[in-house]
């Protein structure tokens, strides 16, 4: 039986890699420059991870041996069941983290396919709010603020894509009772892609920890 060991943002990060390595096997004349770039894609990919067995890292670095789409195809197609589920949680444990929203729009939760899921999300356009739920160190950290479309493309501060961003702000509470802040970014309107796009987990857990309740 598989061990799951690749999160959703390693993941695609290994498909991003995977996918320079197969325009530069198409590209390249030069065999140097082919064997610098599967090197250095090999290296990204075990970079990612911090504590590989020696099996899973020699699985990874099956990239740097490739030659056709096919391989590519076959070589992302083999990772799926290493692929980590995000963390099982149900509605009322996502009502817990939002205690205030009693009647707040609800995600669906048996239309989402976990595997390729950093962190969850969704809109309730009856109030413009945005509700985030992040799983960091053992537990799950809830998240809302305003959600504006800007109707223009920039860069995403989640997965870092150009793409039609949205302001989200976000209200702290300051040290003195009853003194509000808000810390606003720019994210994806569209956060399927958002997850499917992510490559690192650094710009949000920072948002995420400075804004948490």
């Amino acid at each position: 039986m598989s061990t799951p060991f690749i999160r959703n943002h390693q993941y695609n990060l290994i498909k991003r890699q995977a996918e320079f390595v197969r325009k530069t096997v198409q590209s390249a004349a030069d065999r140097r420059v082919l064997e610098t770039v599967r090197y250095s894609a090999a290296t990204n990919i075990v970079e990612a991870f911090t504590d590989l067995t020696e099996n899973q890292q020699q699985m990874l670095e099956q990239i740097s041996s490739l030659e056709t789409t096919d391989d590519f195809q076959r070589y992302m197609k083999a990772l799926e069941p290493y692929l980590e589920l995000y963390p099982s949680i149900t509605l009322k444990q996502i009502q817990k983290l939002f205690p205030k929203n009693k009647k707040m729009k609800m995600p669906d939760l048996q239309s989402i396919d976990f595997r390729y899921v950093t962190y969850l999300s969704w809109v309730d356009i009856a109030t413009n709010k945005l509700f985030v739920v992040y799983p960091f160190e053992g537990q799950f950290i809830g998240i809302e603020g305003r959600i504006t479309p800007t109707h223009k493309k920039g860069y995403c501060l989640f997965c870092n894509r150009h793409q039609e961003l949205a302001f989200f702000t976000v209200k702290t509470k300051n040290a003195l009772p009853d003194n509000y802040s808000a810390i606003g970014q720019y994210v994806c309107m569209e956060n399927q892609g958002c997850n499917h796009s992510i490559t690192n987990t650094e710009s949000l857990e920072k948002f995420i920890l400075s804004v948490r309740k």
